[in-house]
């Protein structure tokens, strides 16, 4: 194998690890799936994500929304309002992890029986 196809090589594997550590980050893709379940509002997304804490939920929906997955619109209302949408990158995040759940259920079929 050439020097040149062995950095493509290293440089796939860094971005590979980069976005499973992304996908794979504590309560991300819980986020992402409430917001695929039509989760909008901070409320909605803390009723759909059992068990986070408000912080950080925060912090999750700012980090995603930096990453690109999910974007923040701000409406000038008195109160501010504030709701959170799936970006097209983000619905395609979900759309990867699908197989991911069905190879998960059936390998917990499988070690059950």
């Amino acid at each position: 194998m050439s020097d040149s196809n062995l950095a493509l090589e290293e440089e796939e594997c860094r971005r590979f690890q980069i976005s499973v550590e992304l996908a794979g980050r504590k309560w991300s893709a819980a986020i992402l799936m409430a917001g695929a379940r039509g989760a909008r509002r901070f409320s909605e997304y803390r009723a759909l994500v059992e068990g986070i804490s408000d912080r950080l939920l925060a912090a999750r929906l700012k980090e995603l929304e930096q990453e690109g997955l999910i974007e923040r619109d701000v409406q000038p209302t008195t109160p501010v309002s504030i709701s959170y949408n799936l970006t097209p990158s983000g619905r395609q995040l979900i759309s990867l992890l699908h197989p991911l759940v069905t190879w998960s259920r059936t390998r917990q079929s499988a070690t059950t029986h």
